[in-house]
């Protein structure tokens, strides 16, 4: 069935001498994802803040057309509209609050066959476990985590590029120390569930780009 869905696609595709490298990683995913039975494909991103989390997801939008779910988002929403006491700065408790419902979205838009991406830092270091391994199978994992060597090297770069995707209102109060904090942590944990994050010490363009494959 799935090869007659592909077929489809290849007749509308341009002479080899137009084939581009995007392109050719399109045809990949798409022979991947009818390969699978059409099952939902999920994107579950993570990481400390500033890593890129949103910028990558807005990628995965613009190459692969999959939607995607800013936890952030979600988070202000419930605290905004008063659903909870929570605030922003209330990391430690937002873990735990947030990611009850982010999980069941998760097994909804994969028992209902819907493509989507997810990206926030509030996805604990046992997500895999928690959500159960019949639907743990069905999602792309990704970490992003940036070393203590990339941060002293780029700190600057990293603050100018805040803004790239989303408005920040300020970051005043993030120092390197912090970042490196942040990124250990996270580096640490996941590593420890049995992870394996995406480190980020080198070129990030290619980093990301390397992800879209």
């Amino acid at each position: 069935m799935y090869a007659r869905l592909i077929s489809k696609y290849f007749v509308l595709l341009p002479p080899e001498s137009a084939l581009t490298i995007p392109l050719c990683r399109d045809i990949i995913y798409l022979v991947n994802y009818y390969a699978k039975g059409g099952r939902a494909v999920i994107i579950l991103i993570t990481g400390e803040t500033h890593t890129g989390k949103t910028l990558l997801a807005r990628r995965m939008l613009e190459r692969y057309k999959i939607p995607y779910l800013s936890v952030d988002h979600l988070k202000m929403g419930l605290i905004r509209s008063g659903q909870t006491s929570l605030t922003p700065e209330d990391d430690a408790e937002l873990t735990p609050y947030l990611w009850p419902i982010v999980r069941e979205m998760i097994k909804t838009a994969i028992e209902n066959r819907q493509d989507m991406t997810v990206e926030g830092c509030y996805v604990p270091f046992d997500w895999r476990r928690d959500i159960g391994s019949e639907y743990a199978e069905q999602i792309r994992f990704i970490c992003l985590a940036f070393t203590d060597g990339y941060i002293d090297r780029h700190f600057e770069d990293i603050i100018s590029h805040a803004r790239d995707i989303e408005y920040r209102l300020c970051d005043d109060g993030l120092t390197p120390e912090r970042l490196k904090e942040g990124n250990r942590a996270f580096i640490e944990g996941f590593t420890q569930a049995g992870e394996v994050p995406v480190l980020i010490d080198g070129d990030y363009r290619e980093t990301v780009a390397s992800l879209l494959v």
